[in-house]
């Protein structure tokens, strides 16, 4: 017999593992070793992982992504200096787990993240997902969007992902916004990208994209016209919109983030993509996720920290709320 797992408790706030009583590297893997959902009588976060990624179109992997973000996610502590505030005591955060899709039929996959996730947020008002690959954005759309209307969308990334098709394929990796502007999930208004760089298929690709709503903020700006200057263009564009933040990992150059499956030279630093995450606070964000994350390609999990990372400074913007 063990005994009960000593955890840090903060009034009726169930927080992560203490690392006083259990070492880092021992116990379960849940995100930065936080509780269980079933194990708490409420939560304001879940974080569920999407492992999925039948939706690539090159390198496979992401459907271990929710388990090395977590792995990733062990040194995680529970107070964060650069925004001074206490992220698990204010707010209960809970892992949900994974979400079980259908690894063989695209569409089942994103009918039942869909159901998965509105299911979720009648538990919780706030859901992050760990994917899986870029796919599983839309299905998450879909359930924010019934709970909040169009959503406007902030999307880190070196890709568009607002492509037509694919080998005739409509719902893929490199679609879900598009899918999304065509629903009517997203406000037009308020839609932007960050990170964008690489090669494109032709000059329409851009023209395409303004057309279903986004503005681009490419890897030159950041560049160019530094941090601030960009923070400053994404929160005007953001404005009081209700927000859905989507980061796929291969915005950061692959020095930073190897382990995915699409990499472009060029890219943010980890140091930026945090610092620019940091500056969401007031924002009204109501959803989140951190796809693309391949583990067969990375090493010292310096991908997997990354990600972990994300995940951590964006529950840290909600605890941080004005």
């Amino acid at each position: 017999m063990t005994e009960p797992v000593r955890r840090i408790i903060t009034g009726d706030t169930v927080g992560p593992v203490d690392a006083t009583a259990v070492p880092r590297y021992g116990g379960e893997a849940t995100f930065a070793r936080l509780p269980r959902l079933q194990d708490v009588p409420r939560a304001d976060v879940a974080i569920v992982g999407v492992p999925f990624d039948s939706g690539v179109s090159y390198r496979p992997g992401a459907r271990f992504g929710p388990s090395h973000i977590r792995e990733s996610s062990r040194l995680l502590r529970p107070y964060n200096p650069a925004l001074q505030v206490p992220v698990f005591a204010n707010q209960q955060v809970a892992d949900a787990g994974d979400m079980a899709v259908n690894p063989f039929s695209i569409d089942e996959a994103i009918a039942t993240v869909e159901r998965g996730a509105r299911a979720l947020l009648e538990r919780a008002p706030f859901v992050l997902t760990l994917g899986g690959d870029h796919t599983v954005a839309l299905p998450m759309l879909r359930a924010v969007s019934a709970v909040h209307g169009p959503v406007a969308v902030v999307h880190f990334d070196a890709h568009l992902d607002t492509w037509d098709t694919y080998f005739g394929a409509a719902y893929t990796h490199g679609t879900p916004f598009r899918r999304a502007s065509e629903e009517g999930l997203l406000d037009r208004t308020g839609c932007l990208h960050v990170g964008i760089r690489g090669p494109l298929y032709a000059s329409t690709d851009l023209t395409d994209d303004r057309v279903l709503g986004f503005q681009v903020i490419g890897t030159d700006d950041v560049q160019l016209d530094g941090l601030p200057a960009v923070i400053e263009r994404m929160r005007a564009r953001l404005g009081d919109a209700p927000v859905y933040v989507s980061v796929d990992i291969d915005v950061l150059d692959p020095a930073h983030a190897p382990g995915t499956g699409t990499p472009e030279a060029g890219g943010m630093t980890s140091r930026e993509l945090l610092h620019c995450l940091r500056n969401l606070v007031g924002v009204n964000i109501v959803g989140a996720d951190i796809v693309e994350v391949a583990p067969a390609y990375d090493h010292a999990e310096i991908t997997g920290i990354a990600a972990a990372h994300v995940a951590y400074e964006l529950v840290s913007v909600l605890a941080a709320k004005p």
